[in-house]
């Protein structure tokens, strides 16, 4: 019997450049094997150039969003992207916990690629107390990781190593902290558990098309995890499929800023597009 595919669904903002967001969410779901649904929290007024509006959705409506989805379809994982406000963090919390979800990948969207602010303040507490301990894998760059904590950014690979542990110590299960952010030839990103930390290496690609990268790696992520592989298999999976979307994103022609990566160039090198 051919093994179904598993359902993935993104609680997020949208982006309508189509780099970010839910639209980036969406694509890489589906480029990692899942069928792709979506809740949005938030609409943006947005582009490779910058984030110029935020209009949040009523948090009833979010949670309307995710109960019609939970109502009718099976769930295999939930991927939770831009929350916005405290508001929407609570319902989303309160209705994944309603709903026994399971697989849930945490990405704390907080600060844009061009730096405008995604995440009210008043939100870190809520998104701390509330949906970490829901996550089976939390994904923060190292801005992000040092905002969670009230820290400075890690510097040193022992320094993301203790970061990711004291952000272990808050209920996640596993994290991922994220080194787009850091400095060297290699992007590093470090799994941490309650067995350690497993290091995985990447070349750093020179192209500023790197718009939307988190949130594509942790669809990716909630993608793998749906087909029922291991928190660790999913890390290199996903990393790998990020990576060869960045080599290729200069192969797309999108904006005057950061651009985004190409999801789909596996798909379209065997089309031979």
């Amino acid at each position: 019997m051919t093994r179904k595919i598993p359902n993935v669904l993104s609680i997020a903002g949208s982006d309508p450049s189509g780099g970010a967001g839910i639209q980036a969410d969406l694509k890489a779901i589906s480029a990692n094997g899942a069928y792709a649904m979506a809740a949005l929290t938030a609409l943006t007024a947005q582009n490779t150039q910058g984030v110029s509006g935020i209009h949040p959705v009523p948090p009833e409506f979010v949670a309307a969003q995710i109960d019609a989805v939970f109502d009718d379809i099976a769930v295999d994982a939930v991927k939770v992207g831009m929350i916005c406000n405290a508001d929407i963090a609570a319902r989303v919390a309160d209705r994944l916990r309603a709903r026994a979800a399971e697989r849930i990948v945490l990405d704390p969207v907080m600060i844009a690629k061009g730096g405008a602010p995604l995440l009210e303040p008043d939100a870190v507490r809520v998104v701390r107390d509330d949906l970490l301990p829901l996550a089976l894998l939390l994904t923060p760059n190292l801005p992000e990781a040092a905002h969670l904590l009230d820290q400075g950014v890690a510097r040193t690979e022992a320094e993301v190593e203790a970061q990711g542990r004291a952000l272990l110590a808050l209920g996640p299960r596993y994290v991922l902290m994220k080194g787009g952010h850091g400095q060297g030839a290699d992007s590093a990103d470090c799994l941490v558990s309650v067995d350690g930390a497993i290091w995985s290496r990447a070349p750093r690609i020179n192209t500023a098309n790197t718009h939307g990268t988190g949130c594509s790696l942790s669809s990716g992520l909630a993608a793998q995890l749906a087909r029922g592989i291991s928190p660790a298999e999913a890390v290199r999976a996903a990393k790998d499929f990020v990576t060869a979307a960045i080599r290729a994103a200069d192969r797309l022609d999108v904006g005057q800023g950061h651009g985004p990566t190409h999801h789909f160039a596996a798909l379209w090198a065997k089309a031979g597009l």
